[in-house]
């Protein structure tokens, strides 16, 4: 025990004759850690009573004293007093006060000694106010780094400098910077006296400033606070609430020297940004009028780049997903992914011929997958870079879909083999709601992917936009804060700050696994394209931009002057690289045919032909044996795990499903068990996602359960039903649709054979997905060669239930559906139904039966290409006692039906029959009970379109050839401008070569979807089904 004996040396200030060596001669080399300081002004054999035993009581007796003076006997506060004011122990050690008369003459002669030591309290104070300066440095230090390498603007968009910080002569001029120091010394906000700066204080733990050394002079305090925290590297991370992130991130960037590079790391980082700057000159020679969205102005996001992949690579990873806007992509293609350069050349030939399907994208928002040797850590890795559209950080979620699949197939638990890069733009990282949303996904157990680096390409300017009207947070990167995130701000003309935050970023996703942030301050040297004119709106950054001496040609001189290359050396560099760009601009000019599939960015190897092509056109049937879907009935009736509670309710609902099971039947929950189920079997993995899933919105699915006697115990039956089957993941998601509908959309890019599902929790909710909608889902294929099985559930029906709980729009899928109304397809083609579903860009079906909807979903994964499939999917059938169906419509041999034509005594006369309804989903239940109510089975029959992209040409003919004497009308629950009618009509009338009219039973146009009054509701119904049955109803628009 020395801590009394040290508490003197431990809390004495030195003056700067005390050399700082005394604190480092017993410190060890290794590890930094904080030992004690051993000086002893007196042999330990002269103080017997601080060793043995009693060492522990005097411990003791010390801390209290430190916290109340007064708690311990007056004899220990003298002792005490008289240690930390510099006296030996055998010196301080009065004995106790004697119980006489005398004792007030002892108190005097004991007064004196403590008077003549210095003033403990004030020893203290100082103390605590350098630990809170350079707490205000580790905190606030970041708004005064020298960040914008324009030097015009603050990254934060403050100028003003916190009040706690003595800032640099960088950021204020020397009458200022003394003005400031008196200010916060002399009296002043920290209480220190002027004198101070040259005393030496002990560092507190929490900073690692002084290297090798436990104490500095508070001048050099502040210096090296000045270097580690308000140079060319802004780090925000104080508000992090795990210590041991924070003494990780404060090692790295305060430790003295830590900034190191070799001469070998600055040349390639030299070669790095001459490729860089040099792609970019070079297409600007060759074409100076075309838009490519260059980087000038961020060059040095190349080598960040690689820096972060080499480091990663280092580190074990071989994967790496990257996601970013159209600035530097090209660049990105050609310096990072390595993609030929003859390939991004030919791009920009106006005469180059497309030779694959789709209508294709501009260059600078393709994908590319490549895998290549990677050059500093002699490893094999993979780049993937997801195609995107315009609209900013809406690929974002995606690539994190994309990621935790590629983790999930190769069991990468902990993300130390996949890993995703995000880049992204100032004013887009601040502006789009759908970073947030993705951010929030980053440490769910179901969507994380065990840390993203993000890098903000922070041009300082959006198209136009000052960045001062652009948002309200000192920072365009703070939405990261929200999740614990590091950021670090750099100014990118320093490149080798740049490459050293990279290595920081890239250890930390190593280390903890979560999300950091790079901020990349830099310049947009040219407008939002080569052809726009920025000084309109930013006249005087641009000024300013034309006199800007490029990074390449400051990093070059600085080399050159650092004697680490020459200039031939230099200019032999450049000269290697643009003679490579000519090579591959004379090879690119013997480029004919533009192959978009060259540039996918998730190929499915092996499940296509060589060259691209399905390996049939033909699907097996959908149907099961009975035995098998018994057993997957039995065990979703069941709970497989033994001493598991479950909820009285759910125990009725499981009996429920079992005695469907008994009589050869299924609802809506358990059709969907018995797909989901048999897919498993066969190798399938299946996830499911969305808002309320596990038990579905309607408290109908069930597939996890709850131990109701255990916290968090639960039990997925569907992971219990075969010895080697494919995983279930069913997750709840966080409550956001655009984010988490374009994580599952990643996720299906990955592998052809996986069914990803995302359910809405009402249908109605999926606009606010709308971008993954229109830019992904429905063009992805023609777009970018692309293909995708995503499935949509949408909830979807006119129940009362308001305008917001009603109508899953099935009008806007069916708008964008790419058939063409007014041509009849060739109906005698072999595999029409196949061939229908090869061309379209996605299926949009709505199921009236149970067995259907286990038939389509089954055969989303049996047919031989993948498109999107989008289900409107009931609320009342989910429990409708006619919404059954018999296992002998699931039984091998059986298929989905496109339609499901009229089965009633309707079609035993069909020359009886006056009127011919069209109609799908559940509005057939009503028309069928108000049918049978008026006693029309014979006068009128029903067809269900349960397919309605692609139209069913061909069955819709044999229906309607076989009622010749019947009016057709088509008749929805939806009103008349919404629902399906504007998609229906004329496909039905091309149908059948416009010889009848179709005629429309359902609610008027309205701008809402639905009523919120009940009884408006019904009334409505009740004037669509009198409609549909009165015969004379349409007699007068004949």
């Amino acid at each position: 025990m020395f801590h009394l004996r040290t508490c003197a040396a431990k809390l004495r200030p030195l003056t700067a004759s005390q050399t700082v060596k005394t604190f480092s001669q017993n410190r060890p080399a290794a590890a930094r850690t904080f030992g004690q300081i051993r000086c002893y002004t007196a042999p330990v054999a002269a103080e017997p009573f601080l060793s043995g035993t009693s060492s522990n009581y005097v411990e003791e007796m010390y801390y209290a004293w430190l916290e109340n003076p007064k708690s311990v006997h007056k004899s220990w506060d003298i002792f005490f007093r008289n240690t930390n004011a510099g006296a030996p122990p055998g010196t301080a050690y009065q004995s106790p006060l004697p119980l006489s008369p005398g004792s007030l003459s002892a108190v005097a002669r004991a007064q004196p000694l403590v008077e003549a030591q210095p003033n403990v309290d004030k020893l203290v104070e100082d103390h605590l106010a350098v630990q809170s300066l350079i707490r205000a440095y580790q905190i606030r230090g970041h708004h005064v780094a020298q960040l914008d390498p324009l030097g015009i603007l603050d990254a934060d968009l403050d100028s003003s400098v916190p009040a706690d910080i003595i800032s640099s002569t960088d950021k204020l001029d020397l009458a200022v910077f003394k003005e400031r120091l008196r200010m916060l010394t002399v009296g002043g906000f920290y209480g220190l006296d002027e004198s101070d700066l040259d005393k030496v204080f002990h560092l507190p733990t929490t900073t690692f400033i002084g290297g090798q050394e436990s104490a500095l002079p508070l001048r050099e305090i502040i210096r090296r606070l000045e270097m580690a925290y308000c140079q060319h590297i802004g780090v925000e991370f104080m508000f992090i609430n795990d210590l041991e992130q924070c003494q990780w991130i404060r090692q790295k960037f305060e430790t003295p020297g830590v900034m190191q590079f070799t001469n070998e790391e600055k040349r390639t980082l030299l070669a790095r940004l001459v490729r860089s700057t040099r792609f970019e000159e070079f297409l600007q020679r060759k074409w100076s009028s075309e838009k490519r969205f260059g980087l000038e102005g961020c060059e040095v996001l190349i080598p960040a780049l690689k820096t972060i992949i080499d480091k990663s690579s280092e580190n074990g990873v071989d994967y790496v997903i990257m996601g970013m806007p159209h600035r530097g992509r090209l660049n990105v293609l050609a310096n990072v992914i390595r993609k030929e350069l003859e390939q991004i050349f030919c791009q920009f030939d106006s005469k180059l011929e497309a030779a694959d399907e789709g209508s294709g994208d501009v260059k600078y928002h393709l994908g590319m997958y490549h895998r290549r040797i990677n050059r500093v850590t002699d490893r094999n890795i993979t780049l993937s870079l997801v195609a995107n559209p315009s609209h900013l950080e809406a690929a974002d979620p995606v690539v994190m879909g994309k990621t935790k699949a590629e983790q999930f197939y190769c069991g990468d638990t902990e993300g130390k083999k996949v890993m995703s890069i995000l880049l992204h733009g100032d004013a887009a990282f601040a502006g789009q709601g759908i970073v947030y949303e993705t951010f929030h996904l980053s440490d769910l157990p179901s969507y994380t992917t065990h840390g993203t680096v993000h890098v903000v390409v922070n041009n300082q300017i959006g198209f136009t936009t000052d960045p001062r009207m652009a948002r309200s947070s000192p920072y365009p990167t703070d939405v990261a804060r929200v999740v614990n995130a590091p950021i670090f701000h750099v100014n990118s003309d320093d490149p080798e700050a740049v490459m050293y935050v990279c290595k920081v970023a890239a250890e930390w996703r190593s280390t903890f696994h979560k999300d950091v942030v790079v901020d990349l301050v830099c310049y947009r040297r040219n407008g939002h394209n080569e052809m726009d004119e920025p000084m309109f709106t930013q006249p005087l950054m641009y000024k300013q931009i034309r006199k800007q001496k490029p990074v390449l040609q400051k990093y070059a001189e600085l080399l050159v002057s650092q004697g680490v290359v020459n200039q031939p050396e230099y200019e032999e560099e450049i000269s290697k690289y643009d003679k490579i760009c000519e090579e591959a601009f004379t090879r690119s000019k013997d480029e004919k045919i533009l192959h978009i599939k060259h540039w996918l960015d998730s190929p499915w190897p092996g499940f296509f032909t060589l060259d691209g092509q399905p390996r049939s056109m033909t699907c097996p049937s959908t149907g099961l044996t009975e035995d098998i879907l018994t057993h997957i009935g039995n065990v979703a009736s069941s709970v497989p795990v033994e001493d598991f509670t479950i909820h009285g309710g759910l125990s009725r609902i499981l009996k429920t499903r079992g005695e469907l099971v008994k009589n050869r039947t299924v609802d809506w929950a358990l059709a969907e068990y018995m797909a989901f189920g048999s897919l498993l079997k066969e190798g399938i993995h299946i996830r499911l996602s969305g808002q309320d899933v596990e038990r579905g919105t309607f408290s109908h699915r069930h597939h996890v359960l709850h131990d109701q006697n255990v916290d968090k115990r639960t039990c997925i039956p569907m992971n219990h039903l075969w010895p080697n089957q494919a995983p279930y993941t069913v997750c709840n998601s966080s409550l956001s649709e655009y984010g988490v509908l374009g994580f599952e959309l990643g996720f299906a890019m990955a592998s052809p054979n996986a069914l990803v599902l995302w359910e809405a929790q009402f249908g109605d909710f999926h606009n606010t997905a709308q971008c993954i909608i229109d830019q992904f889902i429905c063009p992805g294929q023609a777009k970018w060669v692309r293909q995708n099985g995503i499935v949509l559930l949408l909830p979807h029906g006119m129940e009362g239930m308001g305008p917001e709980h009603s109508s899953a729009r099935p009008e806007r899928f069916l708008q964008m559906c790419n058939d063409d109304p007014d041509v009849l397809p060739d109906l005698k083609e072999a595999n029409f139904d196949i061939n229908q579903l090869y061309d379209c860009n996605w299926v949009v079906v709505n199921c009236s039966t149970p067995g259907n909807f286990f038939h389509v979903l089954r055969r989303q994964i049996l047919l031989p290409f993948r498109k999107p499939l989008i289900i409107f999917t009931p609320k009342s059938l989910l429990r409708h006692p006619e919404a059954r169906s018999n296992f002998d419509e699931m039984l091998p041999g059986t298929h989905f039906q496109r339609v499901i034509p009229e089965d009633g005594p309707a079609a035993q006369n069909p020359g009886n029959v006056k009127r011919l309804l069209f109609c799908t989903g559940k509005v057939y239940y009503d028309l069928t009970r108000e049918r049978k109510a008026r006693d029309m089975v014979e006068q009128v029959a029903i067809t269900r379109i349960e397919q309605l992209s692609p139209f069913p040409f061909d069955l819709l003919l044999q229906e309607v050839q076989k009622y010749p004497n019947a009016e057709l009308a088509w008749c929805q629950e939806e009103h008349k401008n919404q629902g399906y009618y504007d998609y229906v009509k004329p496909r039905l009338r091309t149908t059948i070569s416009r010889a009848k009219p179709v005629w429309y039973a359902g609610r008027d146009p309205a701008a809402a979807p639905a009523t919120g009054n009940k009884k408006t509701h019904l009334t409505e119904l009740q004037r669509l089904l009198d409609t549909a049955f009165d015969l004379d109803a349409f007699k007068n628009f004949s």
